[in-house]
């Protein structure tokens, strides 16, 4: 029977990956969501709808997203909950106009160097509570290979 947990029963899946940049670079893309689609290995991404960057804890950010499991083409709006500069970010997704479901990607940058950082891309589902979500087996709806992809597409584009 399908699960919604890691084969460790843990609701959360994290992926790290050593690029040759600074923080400050990687950091700088990542707050801009008008640059989420180049980055994102999942292919959902299509846009952002006219986001400023991410600035603090609490910003919103609505990107325009696809994928046949959702029906297609919707939006979300990602609320900021971590945010420490050139170190963490991270947000809750929610369809537009809702409050998040649980689930929450976070992106912490490690610096190795001057010239290099250690990042790793969490994707946490742990506080999902409604039940019908939990009961379609969504999560994890980004496979790790896709989150390594991920993070190979935003050390090509820094």
């Amino acid at each position: 029977m399908a699960t919604n947990e890691t084969a460790h029963g843990e609701k959360k899946q994290s992926v790290t990956r050593t690029i040759e940049a600074p923080a400050k670079d990687i950091f700088d893309v990542l707050t801009l969501p008008a640059r989420h689609h180049e980055f994102d290995g999942s292919e959902m991404v299509r846009s952002d709808e006219k986001s400023q960057r991410i600035q603090q804890v609490g910003d919103v950010f609505t990107m325009n997203m696809h994928a046949e499991a959702m029906g297609g083409d919707y939006q979300t709006d990602n609320h900021v909950v971590a945010y420490d500069e050139n170190k963490l970010v991270g947000w809750k997704p929610a369809p537009a106009g809702e409050v998040p479901g649980g689930w929450q990607w976070v992106y912490t940058l490690q610096a190795v160097d001057q010239d290099t950082t250690e990042v790793t891309l969490t994707y946490d589902w742990e506080q999902v509570t409604d039940q019908k979500l939990l009961d379609k087996n969504l999560f994890p709806m980004v496979s790790e290979s896709q989150m390594e992809d991920s993070l190979a597409r935003l050390s090509s584009v820094v």
